[in-house]
């Protein structure tokens, strides 16, 4: 019966990935038998049914007797997909700080005693902050997930009738897609965190000669906390959706506030001293890339302003559309 499935699932959702298995079919035969022992020889009815799975008690309170404990920074039914992102982040971090650690002693082999002594510094800061962010990506929706009121109310009333049905795979959100957002944002921190300096034009005159930051070098490190909040929401974010697996009213409310708050940072940035590079196009004009003053310069001083105005823009539009897009795809059925 449907309410059945809908039991088993709810107490497997909260059970480690090897064991639901074992355990649905182990408590698909226990209700089973209960039933039989209710029943007799009469056919089963749907009260029978709610009768029998009130007297399992909840899911959450089912599956800490079968997991034998209950306090988890990150519980079973999340444990796996955490170990799984875990890893993948930190070896994408691992891997681009490798990356920028080869690029910088091909375009400058010289120096390649102090990009080693950098890529030792950027291995100890950006693998602690990877699994940081990742930690309390998964660690959130684990605290938010323990205070249902369903779930803290042991001697209220419950019923078979509160349980969620199995989600539509039409609504459920890919796993794929959430791991992949949660790459990105990784992969953004990395690179604006630990080689911002490279963030820009590249020069070549006869060799490397240098990049033209697209940046702000003098206010720079004042921002980096505010772009790691940022790309740091984002990661929290798709740990969310990781977690939920489907767009509800509770997921797009909390994208919302994050989104928020993101949008809230920017403004700040926007509103604070010069993000970009106020000396751009002449820095580029020195390196030799354009004239001074020449028809080719005053285009790309055009768009030099305009992009940088509208990469916040951008920006913003996209933190508002992911959270309105959010509510629209909770309300389909």
């Amino acid at each position: 019966m449907e309410l059945i499935e809908r039991y088993i699932y709810a107490v497997t959702q909260k059970i480690r990935q090897e064991q639901r298995e074992d355990i649905a079919k182990e408590l698909r035969g226990l209700i089973e038998d209960m039933l039989e022992e209710r029943v007799g020889s009469r056919d089963i009815s749907d009260k029978d049914v709610e009768e029998v799975l009130l007297e399992l008690g909840t899911p959450r309170k089912l599956a800490d007797k079968y997991r034998g404990a209950k306090k988890y920074l990150i519980g079973p039914e999340l444990f796996d997909s955490y170990l799984i992102v875990l890893k993948i982040v930190l070896v994408t971090v691992a891997s681009i700080l490798g990356v920028i650690f080869v690029v910088q002693t091909i375009l400058d082999p010289v120096l390649i005693l102090d990009h080693f002594v950098d890529l030792i510094v950027s291995t100890v800061t950006g693998i602690p902050m990877a699994f940081a962010w990742t930690t309390f990506g998964f660690a959130l929706p684990e605290y938010l997930g323990a205070y249902k009121m369903k779930d803290i109310q042991i001697d209220a009333e419950w019923s078979p009738a509160d349980l969620a049905p199995i989600p539509d795979e039409k609504r459920q959100i890919k796993r794929g897609e959430s791991i992949a957002g949660i790459i990105f944002y990784a992969v953004f921190i990395v690179i604006l965190a630990f080689s911002s300096d490279y963030f820009g034009v590249w020069v070549f005159n006869d060799g490397f000669s240098g990049v033209v930051p697209f940046l702000n070098e003098r206010t720079y490190g004042m921002y980096l906390l505010f772009i790691l909040l940022i790309f740091g929401f984002g990661i929290i974010k798709e740990c969310l959706k990781l977690v939920s697996g489907k767009w509800t009213y509770k997921l797009a409310g909390y994208t919302l506030i994050l989104n928020a708050i993101s949008m809230a940072v920017i403004l700040l940035m926007v509103n604070g001293p010069t993000f970009w590079n106020p000396d751009f196009m002449n820095e580029l004009a020195q390196a030799g890339v354009v004239t001074a003053g020449s028809e080719g310069y005053e285009v790309g001083q055009k768009i030099w302003e305009q992009s940088t105005f509208w990469i916040f823009v951008l920006l913003v539009i996209g933190l508002i559309w992911d959270a309105v897009d959010g509510f629209i795809r909770a309300r389909k059925k």
